[in-house]
């Protein structure tokens, strides 16, 4: 009798951890963008995917507008296990982690197209950029895309590099970009995403280079009508989970929310391709006039030094940079 009651206590403990894994689960993921934006399109396509490979046992409840916080305690939060999930604008990355790495997504004029750079990321480049969280306690699961970045002038029209000469140009206060923009010729002005509308509104700033569908979502068109089409470089968002979160789920769960997570990159990708000319049109109707600028090799080699010193920070620059031009 004492054997067979020592195997239903054994049988009683493992109970709870079993009806643990197959209870239904609830991840709360943020963004600091609008739900207007490419950021909200993208992880509800994530979250539909991993509710399909879960039979809804893992549901993803996306929140914008900053309802969980601004890119840096999102950052943190994921970090700290205080937040489940968020997606997080890639140049918040080497702020927070003291790390240029993520920085190879956003050399100048390095990828040619939204194909081209879903392409990549989706390759064993992008993955190893993924795994590289994994020391600051960050589990990486794919990238969303934003929008290729262009310029916003609310003073005039900028169509020749000689244009950009001067103006108070508002970026995020990363090395690289306030080494792009000097290189362009304008003066880079720090400042949090949340503040640029009355920065405009008021001429503390000039211009933003920003992507449309953040122009659009933002209504920065009703402060600044000048739109060019520079593409300068891309503006991914990391779709991540804290490592303690991601590592207490089931196997099965990890594995469709690793697969969700790769699968999204080509598909929001191709969504944010489609949606730049969409957008585009909608700015026009708004009363902004879309120029191309007329000499953009000018523009090219003036921030190629920049790429050539960034590539040499990082081995994963390097192998980023190479993987882009084969």
């Amino acid at each position: 009798m004492s054997i067979r009651n020592g195997i239903i206590a054994a049988i009683a403990l493992l109970l709870p951890a079993t009806a643990a894994l197959a209870q239904d689960v609830t991840l709360k993921f943020g963004h600091a963008a609008t739900s207007k934006h490419l950021f909200q399109d993208g992880l509800v396509m994530f979250a539909d995917k991993v509710t399909a490979k879960t039979g809804g046992k893992v549901k993803i409840e996306v929140y914008g507008d900053r309802q969980l916080g601004d890119d840096k305690q999102l950052l943190e939060g994921v970090q700290l296990g205080t937040i489940d999930g968020a997606l997080v604008s890639v140049p918040t990355m080497p702020l927070v982690l003291n790390s240029p790495i993520f920085d190879s997504l956003q050399l100048p004029f390095l990828v040619p197209s939204y194909d081209k750079m879903a392409e990549v990321l989706s390759s064993d480049v992008g993955q190893k950029l993924l795994d590289s969280l994994a020391t600051n306690n960050i589990k990486g699961l794919g990238y969303i895309e934003a929008g290729q970045r262009h310029f916003l002038s609310r003073t005039k029209a900028v169509k020749t590099v000689a244009d950009f000469a001067g103006l108070k140009t508002r970026i995020v206060p990363t090395p690289l970009h306030k080494a792009i923009w000097e290189a362009v010729g304008t003066a880079p002005i720090g400042m949090a995403f949340g503040e640029v509308f009355s920065a405009l509104e008021t001429g503390t700033i000039d211009a933003v280079e920003i992507n449309l569908s953040s122009a659009f979502a933002e209504s920065y068109y009703e402060a600044a009508k000048n739109a060019t089409l520079t593409g300068h470089y891309f503006w991914p968002g990391v779709l991540m989970m804290g490592s303690a979160k991601y590592d207490g789920l089931s196997d099965e769960q990890k594995k469709a929310i690793a697969e969700a997570g790769h699968e999204v990159i080509a598909q929001h990708y191709a969504h944010a391709r489609d949606q730049e000319a969409q957008i585009t049109k909608q700015l026009e109707e708004k009363g902004v006039t879309i120029s191309k600028i007329e000499d953009l090799a000018e523009m090219q080699a003036k921030t190629k030094p920049v790429l050539d010193a960034w590539v040499a920070k990082d081995p994963l620059i390097e192998a980023f940079v190479n993987a882009v031009e084969k």
